[in-house]
């Protein structure tokens, strides 16, 4: 087995550099404009940890994860050394199958990857508003491994305010209190991280091995995903049938967490957030995507399915607290076999009856 870096297959600098600069720096603001959205955000996370808490019924304790509010090239960066790390077992099954490529044929193919990486990264980095990351590890302040990291998007946050004509203060809080969610889930409950990995362990799994096999067999049906004949995204496209039954259970468990995010951002209420119904509604109208370039590339990405996850979660989320109450809606963060199928996430009814009788 080769020993070299993880990055051997493909270019990651190269990645982060074509998407920093498609990304673009975002919107004009002066040095001290800078400083106070950086000093708002910051607040805004701590902020929200209680009130999280408060509505959620799920304890989670304060700052175990480090806060990053970072720029374009930073985001774009901390996702790349992220999806190194995950892609790292499938790279070694390829190396397993196929043996190491001579050094011009990985060199020249890490370039292509990491442009077409690149091109990816700078899409999704002028869009991004905040994430959570659950798999970053890093020693934290108490000497401990600390629990994910949370990243805020400065440039994207203010260009979305701006485009929306939103309160600046509501709206930063507002998006604050999605990402600190994120982290209360994984923190409150801990095994949801490894539960994700597994499933994601059972992909690479099944990876099929041919990388000649994959590539004519997705470009093979891209077209009629480009052209609406198909559903889903590229990655749909090349899941054999035992893959896509482990993508339905992740998907499942991606819309109740999105969508359970959703509920909180908007349910803890205008005492706290006077103009949350407002920026809701003009929110929900932006993640549609403007224009045709936009739509394709969301569709591509599978951002569409993406946008989805939140609006179905948020349906599950609501009509199951609606029937068992938050306490009863929290049994899914009990164990594994609590959590809804992707079918359930479209029948909350049957989630109650399977785990409430």
């Amino acid at each position: 087995m080769d020993d070299r870096p993880r990055s051997a297959m493909i270019d990651w600098d190269l990645a982060v550099r074509v998407g920093s600069r498609l990304a673009g720096d975002g919107p004009v603001v002066t040095r001290t404009e800078a400083a106070s959205v950086v000093e708002e955000l910051r607040a805004g996370a701590e902020k929200s940890t209680p009130l999280v808490r408060e509505f959620t019924g799920l304890a989670a304790e304060a700052r175990t994860a480090p806060v990053l509010v970072v720029d374009r090239p930073g985001w774009i960066q901390a996702n790349a050394d992220g999806f190194a790390t995950v892609i790292a077992p499938i790279v070694a099954k390829l190396q397993e199958k196929k043996g190491t490529p001579s050094a011009m044929t990985e060199a020249i193919g890490s370039r292509i990857t990491g442009a077409e990486l690149g091109v990816m990264f700078g899409f999704l980095g002028n869009k991004v508003l905040g994430q959570f990351d659950p798999f970053h590890e890093a020693p934290a302040a108490s000497g401990q491994q600390s629990a994910g990291r949370l990243l805020l998007v400065a440039p994207n946050i203010v260009n979305a305010e701006r485009e929306l004509h939103v309160d600046v203060h509501d709206f930063r809080l507002w998006v604050c209190l999605h990402e600190e969610t994120h982290r209360v889930q994984f923190t409150a409950v801990p095994w949801m991280r490894d539960h994700l990995q597994s499933l994601m362990a059972e992909i690479v799994g099944s990876l099929e091995t041919d990388p000649g096999r994959l590539l004519s067999e997705g470009l093979s049906r891209v077209g009629d995903l480009v052209s609406g004949k198909a559903d889903g995204s590229l990655i749909d496209l090349v899941s054999s049938p035992e893959q896509k039954k482990v993508i339905d259970q992740i998907t499942g468990v991606m819309s109740l967490l999105e969508g359970h995010a959703d509920v909180v951002m908007d349910g803890v209420g205008p005492e706290v957030i006077p103009s949350v119904a407002e920026i809701r509604a003009k929110f929900t109208q932006r993640r549609k995507g403007v224009g045709t370039l936009d739509k394709l590339l969301r569709r591509l990405l599978g951002l569409d399915q993406k946008m989805a996850q939140y609006r179905d979660g948020a349906v599950f989320v609501r009509q199951t607290v609606d029937a068992v109450g938050m306490d009863g809606f929290n049994a899914v963060f009990a164990e594994a076999a609590n959590l809804p199928s992707k079918d359930e996430i479209h029948d909350p009814a049957a989630w109650v009856r399977r785990v409430h009788g």
